[in-house]
């Protein structure tokens, strides 16, 4: 798929097909996702494929909709603190980083035909807890990862004018 036609097709799906993702996919979504930049290279990150069969209860206790567990993967991005690189104002970028390798991953599963749904609104002690994380590991976003059962609808935006400035705010 051509780039633009890929951002503009890719969608937040919220129904899913129980059928497997094939490991070839996957291989080629976590790829996409290692290949992502990040501060300094570091790659301060950790991403977590949880297969949802039998897990429900857990994953409820994570983030409570329904068909978050309806597809057959979840993922979770996971930000390493003591890892990332850190601006001279004291800003660790390990977030950034896994916020981009999510892009990353997402942006894969939508060319290979694969559904994901961005989630940020999780319950991170309960993920922490069902991950066995440690101390200094941020769970930054988790994604269900299957085939959409249902169907892309278009985009609403806000205008360019409304969201770049050039030289000043």
């Amino acid at each position: 798929m051509e780039f633009f036609e890929l951002i503009n097709k890719r969608y937040s799906v919220r129904a899913y097909q129980s059928k497997p993702v094939e490991e070839e996919k996957l291989q080629k979504i976590l790829e996409a996702a290692k290949l992502a930049p990040t501060a300094a290279n570091r790659q301060p990150f950790k991403v977590i494929v949880i297969h949802t069969d039998g897990k429900d209860a857990e994953l409820k206790r994570i983030y409570r909709r329904d068909w978050f567990s309806h597809a057959p993967l979840v993922i979770c991005v996971c930000a390493v603190q003591s890892e990332g690189w850190t601006r001279m104002d004291g800003k660790n970028y390990s977030e950034v980083d896994a916020t981009i390798v999510m892009d990353h991953l997402i942006l894969a599963a939508a060319d290979l035909g694969l559904g994901t749904c961005w989630i940020a609104a999780f319950d991170p002690d309960a993920a922490r807890e069902a991950l066995n994380l440690p101390d200094d590991v941020e769970p930054v976003a988790f994604t269900p990862l299957g085939y959409p059962a249902d169907n892309w609808k278009p985009k609403t935006r806000k205008p360019l004018t409304e969201i770049v400035g050039y030289e000043k705010w």
